[in-house]
């Protein structure tokens, strides 16, 4: 080190005594600085390196973009990548792409985990570190025997729809040939598929263009949700606008979910009679089949007055499958005749079961398990643990620890998708590319590129096979000319081939379904419906903060699953929920019996509203015991009860304990007694009506008259030159799913406080979308409306966050100025002036303003991303971190903004009216939500705010918000 140092000094005294260039200059001093930085030891020192020759496309502040494909065992979206000095920050929607470029909440949180400290950082094998040169020949001997052997060797992977990958295994076969790929998702698409295979004569799900569609009938279908494995909120929305042929959905379902919380018309059964009212439906359709069932006969008639102008949608068995695909069939519905089929999911139920089988009678040698955790989502019946251990080649590719790889002989760490070259096929016609947006920061290797090195394949690396391959086979004959095109965009569609006449497809065998009653001689049994949430998925990502903290859409809770049950079933069962006096929502808690079996002990019931009787619902994803936060995370594993791999279970009793549980909720308040805050109105008087009528203001409006007077402002001039922002919020459009939420977090740096403060509604989100209950009356004045309430009442969904008041309340009473007015009309936060008062957060009337209680970063009592030197890599850094004890709130991107009004300046020009975004607009699936400049008259937001059903929340208060709405109307005239 010393030599070095007296290296660098002569260096330094012969840069002196000659002629040099200022970037000679900057050359050396850069580098001593760097190497002084580096070698002490003393102090806090932050050890930095500047750029000595920097990288062409890295420019230090400036974002870097990279259009890639997010997959991982369940989504997949055609995104960008934004980067900061090479590492990723921020997922967003590759707008470019015009098929699946959605970003939902999953799909942007599994930017965290890239930056997980529970990664695996290198191989094992029977549990000690080692190199991969060790575990390539360990592997490699093994396969060997077995193909010696003749012993089966399965790879069992999630649906991995991927062009290059499964040509690759073709070649694996070459050279081991008793290897076989068998596919295995926790949460099986196998039903939809086969129905599928059997109508259409293609093993694939549906995709469904509801552009031209009027009526959809969706029997417990959620479409909004994960019913399809493409996110339909998108599509949906397209034809929601008010008009004459606006959209009118009817949903008939047992639990509550977001679609049937959007939906027009909702109509509440159980499981088994929503198959039956589905049976009597197609029986009528295909053979006049007469029917007492009402509601049965007034969908019939909607079908056949708007025909092809219908959808059916169904979930279930491959019975409820096939039936609704043929009514689609039968009615030539315009959502089918686009031709396209989604190929992202493979499951294949019988396969799996197969696989167990030849498991358990000794007949596989080698088995390699990619990506998955099947000892943790396989149902009771179907149990691995000890089988595994018997196999003597047991090779595990994961990211992290689970249940699955402690049973596991090697440890073949892989990278996470931000890390890794792939590709991908979703759709017909429709092909994608990953790249990585950063060097993997571990010693982790694809599976692909293990496969190379296995098969003895004469090929460097899977970049260069993927290459290779699309260059051959995918790039010919498509929208691109290049590999390195293709990279660019992230995506190439390929020229739609000559339809070929399929007989088989037009000839139906139709037949007469009947349904099939189980004789059940326990009348006190539940059906039980496992549905997913939005949060959570199948819960790949449970070990995700920022989902676990997101809050479920209807039930506001978060950190937890739990049974949902009706009202009226709790009442019988002496079931309650109440609030406590420290603002928390306590329950009871049941013993679950599947068959008089017991399955779980003290699991926590959520009365739902909406909710069927005789139904009960349990959410997928939860349970999982290895992983940080798991000590913080409560919930019950419910594929243990996933048998068959159905998700309607019947034949379940529960059981009150004396326990009673602990819901970390963070809206109490569900329903909006009367106010006129999410304004609703009905379609026909929407049409018929002037908006003085349709779109009301809310009472008190006589006292904004009288504000006017009394106003310590004085009268604004409206501001008529530079920029003035505003944001819309179409509650038509807006389906609650929260994907505005965690985007807001990634890019504003939102701490994330655990369940603990939750309970104490002590959350920092800066945006929440609010969801309240409500009958047909604004009062709920007799029991009949009660009922009504707790039975099947409507659903209504609000984001909030900072409403940037021109006359902003808060500004008036900080004692020390902390937050003020800007002249583009955002409400702007000094935190370094702020000293905590909390006056602000008084005198908010949308309490929106969040308190930081505790230093959220470098906290060991909060030991999330922000709390390891790793997980400060996913921070943004045009957005300071707050400390304690003053308060944060959304400051509609100012930091974007800034950006996109100075590189048009750079550009010498003016800023476009789609260049200004927020994170929450930007990601938003359904573009509820609208943000620009309100002084350009031709930009979007312009004709939001002037639109017959734009209004403001609380205007009569005088303080006039730069946050606007627009009303949610509904299709449903009986």
């Amino acid at each position: 080190m010393i030599k070095k140092k007296e290296n660098i000094n002569e260096s330094i005294k012969t840069l002196l005594n000659v002629e040099s260039s200022r970037r000679d200059f900057l050359k050396w001093i850069g580098y001593s600085t760097a190497s002084v930085t580096l070698s002490s030891c003393k102090g806090p020192v932050i050890k930095s390196i500047p750029y000595i020759v920097k990288p062409e496309e890295i420019t230090p502040g400036v974002p870097t973009y990279y259009a890639s494909t997010m997959m991982d065992a369940f989504d997949m979206s055609s995104v960008l990548v934004k980067t900061r000095e090479g590492r990723p920050i921020k997922i967003e929607p590759n707008l470019l792409s015009k098929n699946w470029n959605t970003t939902s909440a999953r799909i942007q949180s599994s930017l965290l985990l890239l930056y997980n400290e529970e990664k695996f950082k290198h191989p094992y094998i029977n549990g000690k570190k080692t190199n991969w040169k060790k575990v390539d020949n360990y592997i490699i001997k093994q396969l060997n025997i077995l193909n010696k052997r003749k012993k089966e060797i399965v790879f069992l992977s999630h649906s991995l729809p991927s062009f290059t990958t499964k040509k690759l295994f073709k070649d694996f076969q070459k050279v081991y040939p008793y290897s076989k790929w068998i596919v295995y998702d926790s949460i099986s698409y196998s039903n939809a598929l086969d129905a599928s295979k059997k109508v259409f004569d293609i093993r694939a799900f549906p995709s469904f263009d509801l552009q031209d569609i009027e009526l959809i009938i969706s029997f417990d279908a959620d479409f909004l949700g994960d019913w399809s494995p493409e996110n339909m909120g998108k599509n949906y929305v397209k034809n929601k606008t008010p008009e004459k042929s606006m959209i009118r959905h009817i949903q008939i379902e047992s639990n509550m979910t977001i679609t049937g919380a959007n939906s027009d018309i909702r109509i509440v059964k159980k499981p088994s009679y929503i198959k039956k009212m589905l049976i009597e439906l197609y029986n009528s359709i295909f053979f006049n089949v007469n029917t007492e069932d009402q509601e049965v006969n007034k969908i019939l008639s909607l079908i056949k007055e708007k025909k092809s102008k219908s959808v059916i949608f169904a979930d279930g068995d491959q019975e409820s499958y096939e039936i609704s695909f043929l009514i689609n069939k039968k009615i030539n519905s315009n959502s089918l005749k686009h031709d396209n089929f989604i190929f992202l999911k493979e499951s294949n139920d019988l396969e799996c079961k197969e696989f167990i089988n030849s498991l358990k009678e000794g007949k596989i040698g080698g088995i390699f398990l990619n990506d998955i955790n099947p000892v943790y989502s396989l149902p009771l019946s179907m149990d691995i643990k000890k089988y595994l251990k018997n196999i003597p080649l047991n090779v595990s590719f994961s990211i992290t620890k689970n249940e699955t790889n402690q049973y596991s002989k090697i440890i073949a760490p892989i990278p996470h998708w931000l890390e890794s070259w792939g590709d991908t096929h979703p759709s017909s016609n429709y092909y994608t590319l990953m790249q990585p947006a950063i060097q993997q920061i571990f010693d982790t290797r694809q599976m692909q590129d293990s496969l190379i090195i296995w098969g003895k394949m004469n090929i460097k690396n899977y970049y260069e096979y993927l290459k290779k391959n699309w260059t051959k086979y995918i790039i010919p004959n498509s929208n691109v000319s290049s590999f390195n095109q293709a990279l660019f965009y992230g995506f190439l569609l390929k020229n739609k081939s000559k339809k070929k006449d399929n007989k088989k497809d037009k000839k139906n065998n139709n037949q007469q379904y009947i349904l099939h009653k189980k004789n059940n001689k326990n009348n006190n049994a539940f059906e039980l419906k496992l549905y997913t949430k939005i949060s959570m998925g199948d819960g790949y990502q449970w070990n995700n903060p920022w989902l676990q903290e997101l809050p479920d859409p209807i039930t506001r809770t978060t950190w937890e699953n739990y049974l949902t049950i009706s009202f009226f079933d709790a009442k019988r069962k002496n079931i309650k929920n109440w609030q406590t006096t420290d603002g928390s929502l306590h329950g009871n808690c049941v013993n679950l019996f599947l068959d008089r079996k017991l399955i779980f002990r003290n699991i926590p019931v959520l009365i739902q509203p909406g909710q069927a009787e005789g139904c009960i619902g349990l959410a997928f994803g939860y349970g999982q015991k290895i992983g940080k936060l798991s000590h913080v995370c409560s919930g019950f594993n419910a594929y243990k009860i996933y048998e068959n791999f159905c998700i309607v279970q019947k034949n379940i009793e529960i059981e009150k304990t004396k326990k009673e549980y602990q819901f970390s909720c963070i809206q109490l308040q569900n329903d909006l007694i009367g106010r006129n805050i999410v304004k609703e109105v009905n379609l026909k008087h929407f049409l018929t009506n002037r908006k003085e009528i349709c779109n009301e203001n809310e009472e008190h409006q006589d006292l904004l008259n009288e504000l006017k007077k009394l106003s310590i402002w004085g009268e604004k001039k409206e501001k008529k030159t530079g920029h003035h922002f505003n944001l819309s919020i179409d509650l038509n459009a807006c389906i609650g799913c929260g994907s505005c939420i965690i985007s807001c977090h990634s890019e504003n740096n939102v701490p994330i406080v655990g369940k603990e403060e939750i309970t104490k509604s002590r959350d920092m989100h800066w945006v929440r979308v609010d969801r309240y209950y409500s009958v047909n009356h604004n009062k709920k004045k007799n029991l009949k409306e009660i009922d009504s309430f707790y039975r099947n009442p409507k659903v209504s969904f609000q984001p909030i966050m900072c409403q940037h008041c021109e006359y902003a309340p808060c500004e008036t009473v900080c004692p020390v100025g902390a937050t003020s007015h800007s002249k583009q009309g955002q409400n702007m936060m000094t935190y370094n002036r702020c000293i905590g008062t909390r006056y602000c957060a008084n005198n908010c009337p949308y309490k929106v303003r969040r308190f930081n209680w505790f230093n959220y970063s470098n906290n060991k009592k909060f030991d999330f991303n922000m709390n390891n030197s790793l997980g400060k890599m996913v921070l943004n850094p045009d957005v300071v971190i707050r400390t304690r004890g003053v308060m944060e709130k959304c400051s509609l991107c100012i930091q974007r903004t800034q950006y996109t009004i100075v590189n048009a300046k750079k550009e010498n020009r003016k800023v476009e009216d789609h260049e200004f975004e927020t994170a929450c607009s930007i990601s938003c699936p359904t573009k509820a939500i609208t943000f620009g400049d309100i002084n350009d008259k031709s930009s979007e937001i312009y004709g939001k705010i002037n639109d017959k059903r734009s209004y403001k929340l609380l205007d009569f208060l005088g303080i006039k918000p730069n946050v606007s709405y627009l009303i949610k109307v509904r299709n449903n005239d009986e």
